[in-house]
């Protein structure tokens, strides 16, 4: 299992409670795939350099997440097919440095 950051971006014009709906269902599209997550944080509403879908900011959200490679794809694949996300953005992890 390899390790990879996640960063979603919502639409901004949901509310708090819509916002954690949306956030449940990306949790759920994560374990459905065998994914772990590891870490967590809300970074906020943000404004963009370049409107995307016809909005100037939006909400973001970031997770380190823990997953195979084959699932993962998958994982990516669903989670830009919600209908609150904006964008969604997956990279593999740098490695941390060795202990010495």
């Amino acid at each position: 299992m390899k390790n990879y950051e996640l960063i979603v971006i919502y639409n901004p014009q949901l509310s708090d409670n819509q916002i954690k709906e949306a956030l449940e269902k990306t949790k759920k599209i994560i374990s459905s795939h065998q994914g772990e997550i590891l870490t967590e944080d809300t970074l906020g509403r943000k404004k963009f350099t370049h409107a995307i879908k016809k909005n100037r900011d939006g909400f973001y959200y970031y997770m380190k997440v823990k997953g195979n490679p084959e699932e993962v794809k998958e994982m990516n694949y669903n989670l830009r097919l919600q209908e609150n996300v904006l964008r969604v953005s997956l990279i593999s992890a740098a490695l941390e440095t060795a202990k010495k």
